[in-house]
């Protein structure tokens, strides 16, 4: 039986460096594919992995086929949940036409987090090469709450994972609801 949700103000605090953080971070996973399902979803999966072994909590897993409207209200709903701090999606950053996710994320973006995508981009050409900049990874917040769209492999989930938003989001998600404790 998983833990009830902490209440977010007993998760609030600072860092060794004074920085908002929240702490459990809690996780949603939305996998974004046409052909996948809950019992094939490496990058789904992957991320989950990730996300227990950096002391977080998955709160929330969905599957979404590549449709706009389903990944806008599933991204939108799940970023006004309580129990909820930061959302991955994985899946639909490529270059095909059924590749929406960063369009359907965008327009809910309160803010952008351009260096996100900047920094995934640039460690991803130094492990893929060239084929990097097809990536369309890209993070922004919603409802004060970071959302990072990610490609679906399962290299690529680790390394946005471990590289970028593991270790950066729950001073991200700290700042984006601090006017909220303030």
């Amino acid at each position: 039986m998983p833990e009830a949700p902490l209440d977010p103000t007993e998760r609030r605090g600072t860092d060794g460096h004074g920085h908002d953080i929240v702490d459990p971070l809690y996780v949603a996973i939305v996998t974004v594919s046409s052909s996948r399902d809950p019992d094939n979803d490496p990058g789904g999966d992957t991320a989950a992995k990730l996300v227990e072994e950096f002391d977080g909590r998955v709160t929330a897993r969905e599957l979404v086929r590549d449709n706009f409207a389903a990944i806008r209200a599933t991204v939108d709903d799940l970023s006004r949940r309580d129990d909820v701090d930061c959302i991955v999606t994985t899946g639909g950053t490529g270059m095909t036409m059924d590749d929406v996710t960063p369009t359907a994320c965008e327009g809910l973006f309160e803010r952008d987090i351009p260096g996100f995508g900047e920094l995934f981009r640039s460690i991803s050409y130094d492990e893929i090469g060239h084929r990097a900049m097809a990536s369309r990874a890209i993070a922004g917040v919603v409802s004060g709450t970071p959302v990072f769209c990610l490609p679906g492999s399962r290299a690529a989930v680790q390394t946005g994972m471990i590289e970028l938003i593991l270790p950066e989001a729950p001073h991200l998600a700290g700042l984006a609801t601090r006017h909220r404790f303030d």
